[in-house]
């Protein structure tokens, strides 16, 4: 299928080492590495739509979209993807390319989000400037900075440490992409160690709030330290996990316990929005798991998450047969292009709340842009792909 991965990443995986790195054998990652799984690349798509209808402000569609019925949300699973398909992609051709192959593709992927942030970033204050003057949407989204201050805004956004309103997540995915030919050498030496080292950084995130600062003030907010984990989690799954973990996702025991959480989670977040149910929840609780700090990847958030890929994991099969229908294949193309959609979508859902505000914010038209944006997102991604059939630049890790 167009955007695969290569051949070499679909002929290796799980062997175990050869040797130690210090020989002249470089390590087998894996060794029967399986096709590339489709439900990856609809997932992947599927959570470009629900986080472009998120971004759009007082959308009725987003009580479709995952955020309003559980802790986390389809940031959680870009993450994971993220770190999977790393792994699949630079880990499984590790034999054949070499480090010095393998490293130099992993940083290019790096460069190339910080560089699809930056060319977002044009158009977002281009796209800002003509439809609001430099004047109106400057709190909305987060660009006033620049237009006062436009040099010094530059260089903090050159330095990854300021954003618009909805690009925050490319700076955490810059930052993971280039660290990740470090990952990569760790899992090789030890993956429970590396996964143990892991979870370690994002408790000192928990307990003592490490971070990475922002400008003007605050924090990233998609906190490296603590989105790495479910980064080095899918990178572990990709590796080992998926062979260790076997025994673990056919334990009945482990299903009910995931659905039992995940029925919690729908309760609690319901209570959000109906102030009977929160009323019904036990003050216990509430002190237990607030506050549900996203940027910070929340014990809740997280748990939430692994309990949810656990139950869709468990629930769905690994391959489809037959023919994909037409809705199941928009989703995979969106996947299979996904840093370009998700940057396209972030100027549709600005453009989308332009409409809202100075046009109509009736129930119709927020239907009518959310629908109307996907359609130019499947639209863009088909024509990528297509364009990628002539042009194979590499596996889209995004």
């Amino acid at each position: 299928m167009p955007g695969g991965l290569p051949k070499a990443a679909r002929t290796l995986v799980a062997r175990g080492l050869l040797t130690v790195l210090g020989t002249t054998d470089l390590p087998a990652v894996h060794a029967n590495m399986r096709p590339r799984d489709l439900r990856l690349d609809a997932c992947r798509g599927l959570a470009l739509w629900f986080i472009f209808i998120d971004h759009v402000p007082d959308n009725v569609l987003s009580w479709l979209t995952l955020r309003n019925y559980g802790f986390s949300d389809t940031g959680e699973w870009f993450v994971f993807i993220s770190g999977y398909t790393c792994m699949l992609a630079y880990g499984g051709g590790l034999q054949q390319q070499g480090w010095r192959t393998t490293t130099v593709r992993a940083l290019r992927r790096g460069w190339e989000i910080y560089a699809a942030f930056l060319v977002l970033l044009i158009a977002y204050f281009a796209l800002v400037w003509v439809i609001g003057g430099g004047v109106r949407y400057l709190d909305e989204t987060n660009t006033g900075f620049f237009f006062h201050d436009p040099g010094r805004t530059i260089a903090h956004v050159l330095a990854l440490q300021f954003a618009p309103v909805n690009t925050d997540i490319l700076l955490t995915f810059s930052i993971l992409h280039l660290t990740f030919p470090f990952i990569l050498y760790a899992m090789i030496r030890s993956a429970t160690i590396t996964l143990a080292s892991s979870f370690l950084i994002y408790l000192m995130v928990q307990l003592f709030d490490w971070h990475v600062p922002a400008w003007p003030t605050g924090e990233l907010y998609f906190n490296p330290f603590a989105w790495q984990l479910l980064f080095v989690i899918g990178g572990w799954y990709a590796y080992e996990g998926t062979d260790r973990l076997q025994p673990i996702l056919q334990s009945r025991v482990l299903l009910a316990l995931a659905i039992a959480y995940l029925a919690a989670g729908l309760f609690i977040t319901l209570g959000w929005h109906f102030k009977p149910l929160e009323q019904l929840v036990p003050a216990q609780v509430t002190q237990l798991i607030y506050p549900i700090y996203k940027s910070h990847l929340a014990p809740v958030r997280l748990l939430h998450f692994l309990s949810l890929a656990f139950v869709v994991s468990r629930l769905t099969p690994r391959e489809w047969h037959g023919r994909i229908r037409p809705l199941m294949m928009a989703m995979i193309r969106c996947g299979e292009n996904s840093l370009s959609i998700y940057c396209l979508g972030v100027l549709l859902a600005f453009m989308a709340h332009v409409i809202l505000i100075d046009v109509s914010g009736s129930l119709v038209m927020q239907i009518v842009v959310s629908l109307g944006g996907i359609a130019v997102m499947v639209l863009a991604a088909t024509l990528l792909t297509w364009e990628a059939q002539f042009d194979r630049r590499g596996p889209r890790l995004f």
